[in-house]
């Protein structure tokens, strides 16, 4: 098994689970459901749907890209939600998904990095569908951090020391 190898999978669960998951959750703290669902114009998305969004696409592209699990995803869906789903539900599901992502990862191969997997259409490396989905989450992380920011009108804290 390569060191590597081992590590992009290692940092790549870190990033996730540890380092994103918890910005995130500080976010959701501060907010109130009708915040979390907030946006400024019809082209812009809530909080809400980001974090349907996260949901769905880190399950299609690790759970069942690289894990193998039916891909049932509806991702219009994920963008179309207007009903005010609840601050506890929306952290639910995505620390479901996050569980589901993270185990997925812990019981991959580091040595199939390399193998071709079709996702969203797509032929990519198992090594590009994990870098997909944590580059992916963490430019919605952002903005997750930043529409709370905006709303919140509060320092989140994240560098203090």
């Amino acid at each position: 098994m390569s060191d590597t190898n081992q590590e992009f999978i290692s940092r790549s669960r870190y990033h996730l689970v540890e380092d994103f998951l918890p910005r995130i959750e500080r976010c959701l703290e501060r907010l109130t459901d009708e915040q979390i669902w907030w946006r400024p114009n019809e082209q812009s998305n809530s909080i809400g749907n980001l974090l349907l969004h996260l949901s769905g696409n880190a399950r299609q592209w690790i759970v069942c890209g690289v894990g193998g699990a039916a891909d049932l995803r509806e991702r219009d869906a994920e963008f179309a939600q207007r009903t005010v789903i609840t601050r506890g539900d929306l952290h639910s599901l995505l620390t479901r998904t996050l569980a589901d992502v993270d185990a997925t990862l812990a019981q991959f191969n580091p040595n199939q990095l390399l193998e071709r997997r079709t996702i969203q259409g797509l032929e990519v490396s198992v090594l590009e569908a994990i870098l997909h989905v944590v580059e992916h989450f963490s430019m919605h992380t952002g903005q997750v951090i930043y529409i709370t920011k905006l709303l919140s009108a509060s320092d989140l804290h994240f560098y203090d020391l």
